[in-house]
């Protein structure tokens, strides 16, 4: 038996066992050591807009991953300091929350781990260390209350400071899509494309990595990954350069990883363009094509490329205020 027909069998089987449709938690779980509280959310919504934690008093965590539009800044990769360029596209921020590994190598096992990385990644914000990001907030002397009311004294720490970002991004949450309406009762909320739509992610496989209720997987300690391209040879392969980053193995240089990633969430994926680890695909309708060849090795119609695009629209959910 060929490599891909061991490959569809086994995603087919998978699809059979996925979880049945599910509308989005109304709260993302929280670490027993960082309670969300009011205070700490506010400091952290504060600290994810403050560019002065960048080496050039430019670049803030809203830069890259901006709230009031995609929880993305919708290039295919991001501008750091001195305008360089960053190797891969920004994940969305919009329900981050959820997932049980960050980045898309998952190298980070929490918001909180998450939240420290980009402050000294020479191409992101670019401090030199953790310590001078510290100090950078210690300078501006306006911070000091805040902390207090968050942690209980005026003490700033890198800790703290991931702590009080990670609780903001906590409340980022993007509930009662059309999708999680119709799952609780309202039938209208889906039209006839859009249900075509949600047997045919079923039908064709892609629910054996999209599922959940965040269709991005099993809830899983430490993240849930899947090989891309996991066919290999396609047109798109080449065309998109999808095997050129060989993914988590980056990061753990383990041979099992090469082109591994963490499956990304379908949760506002039409706000998200352009799409993949490296934002070369530009359109969602490209993205769908690409994922049905390369993941399952099938070819889609248009009508069915349409469908499905219908429905992924449906998951677009409503942001806090």
């Amino acid at each position: 038996m060929s490599c891909v027909k061991v490959i569809s069998l086994l995603l087919l089987l998978c699809t059979r066992l996925a979880l049945a449709w599910e509308p989005l938690p109304a709260q993302a779980p929280t670490p027993l050591d960082n309670p969300l509280t009011e205070a700490k959310t506010e400091l952290g919504k504060r600290l994810f807009f403050e560019t002065q934690l960048s080496k050039t008093g430019e670049i803030s965590c809203n830069s890259c991953h901006t709230v009031h539009t995609s929880g993305t800044d919708n290039k295919p990769v991001s501008m750091g300091i001195h305008g360089q360029r960053g190797g891969r596209n920004s994940p969305t921020v919009w329900n981050a929350a959820f997932w049980t590994a960050q980045f898309w190598d998952g190298r980070a096992a929490s918001l909180e781990d998450q939240a420290k990385g980009p402050l000294i990644n020479p191409v992101e914000m670019g401090m030199e260390n953790h310590d001078a990001a510290v100090k950078r907030l210690v300078d501006l002397k306006t911070y000091g209350e805040s902390f207090k009311k968050a942690f209980g004294d005026t003490a700033i720490t890198i800790d703290r400071v991931a702590k009080a970002i990670a609780s903001y991004e906590r409340t980022l949450l993007t509930p009662d899509s059309a999708f999680d309406r119709y799952l609780k009762g309202d039938k209208a909320a889906l039209n006839a494309t859009a249900l075509r739509g949600m047997t045919l992610v079923k039908e064709t496989g892609c629910t054996s990595c999209h599922s959940g209720p965040h269709f991005n997987g099993p809830v899983v300690p430490g993240g849930f990954y899947m090989k891309f391209p996991t066919i290999p040879g396609s047109e798109y392969e080449k065309k998109y350069e999808l095997a050129k980053d060989l993914g988590r193995f980056v990061s753990t240089q383990n041979e099992a990883d090469k082109n591994m990633w963490r499956v990304p969430s379908w949760r506002n994926v039409e706000l998200t363009a352009p799409y993949f680890h490296n934002g070369k695909v530009e359109t969602l309708e490209e993205a769908v094509r690409v994922m049905a060849k390369t993941q399952l090795a099938k070819d889609l119609k248009d009508v069915e490329v349409q469908d499905i695009v219908a429905f992924l629209k449906t998951l677009t959910g409503k942001k806090p205020k």
